[in-house]
């Protein structure tokens, strides 16, 4: 029988203090990656980070980025930040015209390819090219700001893309995003993610290391009993 992987915490920085952000990376180091936002102010209706400061927080990251990028045209801008050196690159499937073309040209420069979707928005398109992509984020809450609160209904759809992933013996991450606490995270884990993104669990914490740290045990401790 496969061991469950290792479950990665990745902290989103949307929830970190913007003038304080090198210190803020600082904080989460023992963590796996840094989430990095990326909002149009038309995919979603929120406005966050572009290229630029992007490519200074990757300069500053004691760990690798994950960046989501919640964008219109994610053909034109998607490979932009594959090149600046963002370890990840998640796109929504919603705003692709070819997602399999986009994640091809996101590995070929380098980083992993990765491609989300909605809460509403159905999986089953994405059960024949699970392989074509390093990690699927399903969104745990509507896209587009943080401090929601996570929406169960989205659990079965997560546990038919873990159920697909391990009939075809895909190594695929599946991430979450939204609403990711103490109590939720292990009802993710047990529908089958293995990769969290966290915002307020982390950066709301008194101790930022010690809620990475508890987080990942829980995450641990629900698969094992999945």
């Amino acid at each position: 029988m496969e061991l469950p992987r290792a479950p990665r915490i990745n902290p989103s920085i949307l929830a970190a203090d913007f003038v304080n952000m090198q210190a803020d990376l600082a904080k989460i180091a023992t963590a796996d990656f840094a989430h990095v936002d990326v909002m149009d102010n038309h995919f979603v209706p929120n406005l966050t980070f572009g290229p630029q400061m992007v490519e200074r927080i990757q300069a500053t990251s004691p760990i690798p980025l994950d960046v989501h990028l919640m964008i219109t045209d994610p053909e034109r801008w998607a490979p932009e930040y594959a090149e600046i050196g963002a370890a990840s690159v998640t796109f929504h499937l919603e705003a692709a015209d070819e997602p399999v073309a986009l994640a091809r040209r996101l590995r070929d420069i380098g980083s992993r390819a990765g491609v989300a979707v909605k809460p509403a928005t159905p999986v089953e398109s994405l059960f024949e090219v699970l392989d074509e992509f390093d990690q699927i984020l399903v969104m745990t809450v509507e896209p587009g700001f943080g401090g929601q609160s996570f929406m169960p209904e989205t659990m079965p759809k997560l546990r038919a893309l873990a159920e697909e992933a391990r009939r075809r013996g895909s190594r695929v991450w599946l991430q979450v995003d939204g609403g990711i606490s103490d109590r939720t995270i292990e009802i993710a884990s047990s529908a089958g993610a293995d990769t969290f993104v966290a915002g307020s669990a982390v950066y709301g914490a008194d101790d930022i290391e010690a809620a990475v740290t508890r987080l990942r045990d829980l995450a641990r401790a629900a698969s094992l009993e999945a």
